[in-house]
């Protein structure tokens, strides 16, 4: 017998990994900025969190897991291929992040997102109990609350973007537009990260559609759809306490001692992915050790490049063109045991990245076009100590709120080296200031603040417990 509950989460992925051990399957949860923003709001609510446990074929049932009930969705290999790899992350992704690389159109790819999104809406309306809430996530389940909304009209829908929302001369290539923006139309609230998005989404609901609109209001089948901005942050007193551990400040120490002790420390960390500017990035570093403006080993880079997409073209080759741009600044600019960028391409565990910000003077951030980048946010809270400095792409939903950063242009790489050399050289008192207002800043606009002001404006009823 399916369990009901009156508060439904969405997602492509549920919260968890599987572990496979001598005793059987086992479950833990995941590391993520989603999950992360939503365990407190699960936890205190009769939840359920609809998605994809991550294997192949038939799902697991249902289980518990840290106190959320857990509903898996099945994909095949297909659906894999076509939907996620292919809709999601071939066309969606590329086409929303302002096309930095060209969106690839395919008619059976959107057949398969048509097809998985009809099956997670079965799902939740599966499980949502009468006039429910139900959450739905990012660009991956566009489709989903138009959907949700045929099956079940009782219940109040809300759906986040997470990534970007493009202006209406992008978004007009997608040849299923009006499927996905009426896809969209079904909820009752959709967020974006910022008003600007808000913006684009309902004037395409003008443009393309026709609807009557009020401020960021459509009208629609005799209802209302509102759009606005709820820019997501982090736990920012989770990673405070984790940055001020002894274990995470030891290994910060380590970390520079194995880095040589160098004067200054740049870091980057990101996905793999060409929307990250990684590759604009380096080059700016290498052209800072050609002109003599810095040198090794007093300064060192160390890039992390989490494995993304690994099965995407396009990802292959961003990989090739990053390993080899890395290649050339070593061997230009490193010396024998000593090079000038430490580049990994691996993921770590939180404790981990809070000691490589604890060890960092500098952090780079420079995507050509990011939602939000919750690892700036990361960075300037692991930052107790009010040392530090960020650079932070202005094309990041994260530059509306850290305004006190070092900001740049990513496609000019002057305005980068700027950038980084006032941040490595900015004096003392001037660093902590500006890493104070960053912090007061994160302070009050939470995760919890986050989750909190988008579903009051949902009108989601109250948690209890």
């Amino acid at each position: 017998m399916t369990v009901r509950s009156g508060f439904v989460v969405v997602a492509n992925r549920l919260p968890v990994d599987e572990e496979v051990t001598s005793t059987g399957r086992q479950w833990r949860t995941s590391p993520g900025g989603l999950v992360t923003a939503l365990h407190p709001v699960l936890a205190v609510r009769d939840a359920t969190w609809v998605g994809w446990a991550g294997g192949v074929g038939g799902a697991p049932e249902p289980f518990d897991l840290d106190g959320i009930r857990l509903h898996p969705v099945p994909l095949s290999a297909d659906d894999i291929e076509r939907y996620y790899e292919g809709e999601s992350n071939t066309t969606i992704w590329p086409l929303y992040h302002d096309a930095v690389e060209p969106p690839t159109f395919n008619r059976r790819w959107s057949d398969a997102y048509r097809a998985v999104n009809e099956r997670f809406a079965d799902a939740a309306a599966e499980v949502a109990a009468d006039c429910a809430t139900v959450w739905v996530h990012d660009y991956q389940l566009q489709l989903v609350p138009a959907m949700l909304r045929a099956r079940r009209p009782d219940l109040r829908i809300g759906f986040f973007l997470h990534i970007p929302f493009p202006p209406i001369e992008l978004f007009m290539q997608m040849p299923v537009r009006v499927e996905i923006l009426r896809g969209l139309l079904g909820a009752d609230l959709v967020g974006f990260q910022q008003k600007l998005a808000a913006q684009n989404f309902v004037r395409l609901a003008r443009h393309l559609l026709g609807l009557r609109r009020t401020g960021t209001t459509v009208d629609i089948d005799g209802r209302t759809t509102k759009a606005d901005a709820f820019p997501i942050s982090i736990d920012v007193k989770e990673m405070e306490e984790l940055a001020a551990s002894s274990e995470v400040q030891a290994r910060a120490r380590q970390i520079r001692a194995e880095l040589g002790d160098p004067k200054t420390v740049i870091l980057g960390v990101d996905r793999l992915d060409y929307t990250k500017g990684i590759e604009l990035r380096l080059d700016a570093f290498g052209e800072l050790l050609e002109e003599g403006t810095l040198s090794v080993p007093d300064t060192v880079m160390v890039q992390v490049a989490t494995p993304s997409r690994e099965r995407v073209e396009h990802y292959e080759e961003l990989r090739v063109r990053v390993e080899r741009e890395v290649g050339r600044i070593n061997g230009d600019f490193g010396h024998v045991g000593v090079p000038a960028v430490h580049y990994l391409h691996q993921s770590y565990n939180r404790s981990e990245l809070a000691a490589l910000y604890c060890a960092a003077d500098v952090m780079i951030v420079t995507p050509l076009r990011d939602g939000m980048n919750l690892v700036a946010k990361e960075y300037v809270a692991a930052r107790i100590d009010q040392g530090g400095a960020l650079v932070l792409s202005e094309f990041t939903g994260a530059a509306s709120e850290l305004r006190h950063a070092f900001l740049c242009n990513p496609y000019d790489p002057d305005g980068v080296k700027d950038a980084l050399v006032r941040a490595i050289h900015v004096d003392k008192a001037e660093g902590r200031r500006r890493m104070r207002l960053m912090q007061r800043y994160l302070r009050a606009h939470d995760v919890n603040r986050w989750a909190r002001s988008f579903l009051a404006e949902l009108g989601a009823p109250e948690a209890t417990g």
